[in-house]
């Protein structure tokens, strides 16, 4: 029982750390894989937000540049910490 517990514990220390790492150590790689891919995405579209949004403050562009940076941003966010969260539980899951 208490092997049990600690395999259930790494896959969701994994997914902490990375989202879709402890999918991958569970043996579910086309899960893993696919979750990396969508982080990867949404880290994407946080960089590029924040990219606009340096672009605006460094030049005063136009103010739809700005909006489009904050938007990219905080669905790049959200998309983030949704991914973790339901990688790490998924994780957890699993390894019971």
């Amino acid at each position: 029982m208490k092997d049990e517990k600690n395999h259930s514990g790494t896959a969701a220390v994994l997914s902490f750390v990375f989202s879709g790492l402890g999918q991958l150590y569970n043996g579910h790689i086309v899960k893993g894989l696919i979750i990396i891919f969508f982080t990867g995405l949404s880290l994407l579209l946080v960089v590029l937000g924040a990219a606009l949004i340096y672009v605006w403050f460094r030049q005063q562009v136009i103010l739809q540049l700005l909006w489009s940076g904050i938007g990219l941003l905080i669905v790049g966010l959200i998309l983030i910490c949704v991914l973790g969260i339901y990688s790490i539980v998924d994780a957890y899951r699993q390894a019971r």
